[in-house]
This record gives C-alpha cells, sequence and structure tokens, in this order.
C-alpha cells in the first residue's frame, strides 16, 4: 500500500450513470482501471440532481426521473500517479469533465 501523507491531487471525474466503456458501465471501468494502475483508492458517488455543459437537467425526482443521474469518481494520490494514468483516463471518458485540486491528506490508512 503506498502511504499518503501531506500535499496530494484529488482529481475528480463528472461522468453521467448511463455513460459506458464497452460492455460496462463507465465509472466501473475507472475504478477497475485506477485499482488495476495501483492508485491508493477511488470512491464512486451518485448524484441525486445535476446538469452539464448542454444545461439537461438529471434528477432522481419522481416526476422527472432521469436514466442519466450525475456520477462523481474520485481519486487522491500523487500528481506523478495521476498524470501516468491520465492517458487512459482521456480514452475512456468521451465528456464530463476532470478537475484537480490540491489537498491536505491528514490521514491515509487501511480500515
Amino acid at each position: 500500500m503506498t502511504k499518503l501523507a501531506g500535499e496530494q491531487i484529488l482529481m475528480r471525474i463528472y461522468i453521467g450513470e448511463s455513460d459506458r466503456f464497452g460492455h460496462q458501465p463507465l465509472y466501473e471501468a475507472l475504478v477497475e482501471m485506477l485499482r488495476r494502475e495501483g492508485l491508493s483508492g477511488a470512491t464512486v458517488l451518485k448524484g441525486a440532481m445535476g446538469f452539464g455543459g448542454r444545461s439537461v437537467l438529471h434528477t432522481d425526482r419522481i416526476l422527472r426521473l432521469s436514466g442519466d443521474l450525475p456520477v462523481l469518481v474520485e481519486v487522491v494520490d500523487t500528481q506523478q500517479r495521476i498524470d501516468a494514468v491520465m492517458p487512459q483516463i482521456d480514452r475512456m471518458v468521451k465528456g464530463g469533465m476532470i478537475t484537480q485540486e490540491r489537498v491536505w491528506v491528514i490521514r491515509y490508512s487501511e480500515a
């Protein structure tokens, strides 16, 4: 396990629940690739509501149930390790948005 402490990079990948990579949901394919490449970890968060570049509203409200809710994949690791997987991410993610910011890791351990 890689030990992370201090300043690291948080990468967020904003995609839709219906986005696919090959035969599987894109968020699953991303997490599997990140794990295979040895990154420190990844978390998938499913949103209740959101909109993107085309301003189409996606919501889980009963009257406007969307089949494409927002999904966020978050990864914290070193800049070098994130840079190393960016070409793969670029090949996999066709839409959405990817951001990076500096974060301070206070604790990282196996739970």
